[in-house]
């Protein structure tokens, strides 16, 4: 890419040194444009204005720029001032290795919202009035908490679409919820908490997260009304993180009853309920689902993120937490990152404000909805038999295989035809005595592709029922599968 203004460029001058100046120069610019450090078409600045910044004298640095221009590094122009030269740069170039991810003709990953639906111009709009109306303090180092006006925002808005308590000074914005859950591991750790009871099947990452700062989990299993709160009671954990609203992967809601157990429990232990609230915008043939904290806002860090309203890429996530937790959360966030990137949550706060966090939820609820009903229809079509769990809400649904299936074959059987698709062992902690599943999004495949992926899956599985030889994967896509989906932060 060509630059319109001459770089700033950082040379090192050892004037005690008795190699010349223009030598210790030219060096320096020649290594820099071989390994790729100054890219070609690089607009370098006048010897006039480099001279001025080095403290040396203008001769030595027209003497370097002749002898680089004279060795093919630099062109020189008249009017148009002395660039790195493209060929000379590209020649020398160190290759780079970089896995490619292979493209799916298919893919039904979970967890991950439609990006080419992302709010673009009404979300740059909400940016150019953040800049416009911030004060200068908003361009000081961050709030702890992050931006009040944000936190005002927020709370209203989980108050009214998720029934929430409290005001602002109980949120704490965080970099989506892989900070958010990390800063309540690491403040849990700091409060002698050893064990920690998690959902299985769960989000993959979950147990990973917990152990790298050194606490125990202990796996609670699910059914179809949620969290098993009686397998709860038989660990040593007084801490549970649990997903009430959608469940991630079996789409499961909690139902009130097994609220009202979980409550209690936490209430009789003095514990504390961690809700992920992951994706629980998007409902399709139930009544809306209210969150936990809402019923017991002293005994419940709620985690939100708009990782599936609007885009991963934002890393925008937050926290509903009792008020002393709030404080020390952010406090935490402090000391580990300085704070949130206030302008991007300026932005938020328009989003909110000006109602288009409203209207984007409801066309993208239109959309999923179709989606769903779609991917539906095709299962019913082509697997009529089979039990699909989940559908109720959220961005993915579970389809459970034939008994007897094999899980592993199913998903070979599937990549050989070019369809991503993810089985539930891997969201599992104990395997054992399960029947085999696959876990079907449809946030963002095409609506067009959905029957003919479902008919091509339909074959993978007839396929995968019939002995055959193993097949071997390609590393590329060895390394995609194993990338794959853990219901993203």
């Amino acid at each position: 890419m060509k630059t319109t203004f001459p770089a700033e460029l950082l040379v090192p001058i050892d004037r005690a040194s008795d190699v010349p100046l223009h030598t210790q120069l030219e060096r320096y610019l020649r290594h820099a444009v071989q390994t790729g450090r100054i890219p070609a078409h690089t607009s370098l600045p006048s010897t006039r204005s480099l001279a001025a910044d080095l403290h040396i004298a203008r001769g030595v640095v027209v003497e370097c720029y002749e002898q680089l221009t004279a060795e093919g590094y630099f062109t020189s122009r008249a009017g148009s001032g002395t660039r790195v030269a493209a060929i000379r740069a590209q020649a020398l170039r160190m290759p780079v290795d970089a896995p490619v991810e292979p493209a799916f003709g298919y893919d039904f990953i979970p967890g991950i919202p439609d990006a080419s639906a992302f709010p673009r111009a009404a979300w740059l709009a909400c940016l150019r009035r953040a800049f416009k109306n911030a004060q200068p303090d908003a361009f000081h180092y961050p709030e702890l908490r992050g931006p009040r006006v944000t936190r005002i925002a927020l709370a209203s808005h989980l108050a009214r679409s998720r029934a929430t308590v409290g005001g602002e000074e109980r949120v704490v914005l965080c970099s989506g919820f892989a900070q958010g859950i990390d800063l309540v591991a690491r403040l849990l750790r700091s409060k002698g908490v050893k064990t920690v009871a998690i959902e299985d099947p769960g989000f993959g990452a979950l147990r990973r997260r917990f152990q790298e700062v050194g606490i125990g989990t202990e796996c609670v299993p699910l059914d179809d009304r949620g969290l098993v709160v009686e397998r709860l009671k038989r660990t040593s954990a007084s801490v549970v993180v649990v997903t009430p609203a959608h469940q991630f992967p079996t789409g499961a809601g909690m139902t009130p009853d097994r609220r009202g157990a979980l409550l209690a429990w936490a209430a009789r232990c003095n514990g504390l309920i961690i809700e992920d609230d992951y994706d629980a915008e998007y409902r399709y043939d139930r009544e809306p689902l209210g969150a936990l904290q809402g019923l017991a806002p002293d005994r419940v860090i709620y985690i939100g993120t708009a990782s599936k309203i609007l885009s991963p890429a934002l890393r925008l996530g937050w926290m509903l937490a009792p008020e002393g937790v709030a404080t020390e959360l952010a406090r935490l966030k402090r000391r580990i990152d300085g704070g949130p990137p206030t302008l991007d949550q300026l932005a938020l706060a328009q989003f909110f404000a000006s109602g288009e966090m409203d209207r984007h939820l409801r066309r993208m609820r239109q959309v999923y909805h179709r989606r769903r009903d779609l991917l539906i229809d095709a299962l019913r079509e082509f697997f009529p038999d089979l039990r699909v769990r989940g559908v109720a809400a959220g961005l993915h649904l579970m389809l459970d295989l034939p008994k007897g299936s094999d899980e592993r074959e199913v998903l070979r059987a599937a990549e050989s035809r070019s369809i991503r698709i993810f089985g539930a062992s891997r969201y599992r902690i104990r395997t054992a005595g399960h029947d085999a599943a696959i876990v079907l999004g449809y946030g963002c495949i095409e609506e067009a592709l959905l029957r003919e992926g479902v008919q091509a899956l339909a074959g993978c599985v007839a396929d995968a029922a019939r002995p055959r030889a193993r097949t071997t994967r390609s590393p590329d896509a060895r390394r995609s599968l194993a990338a794959g989906s853990e219901r993203a932060c």
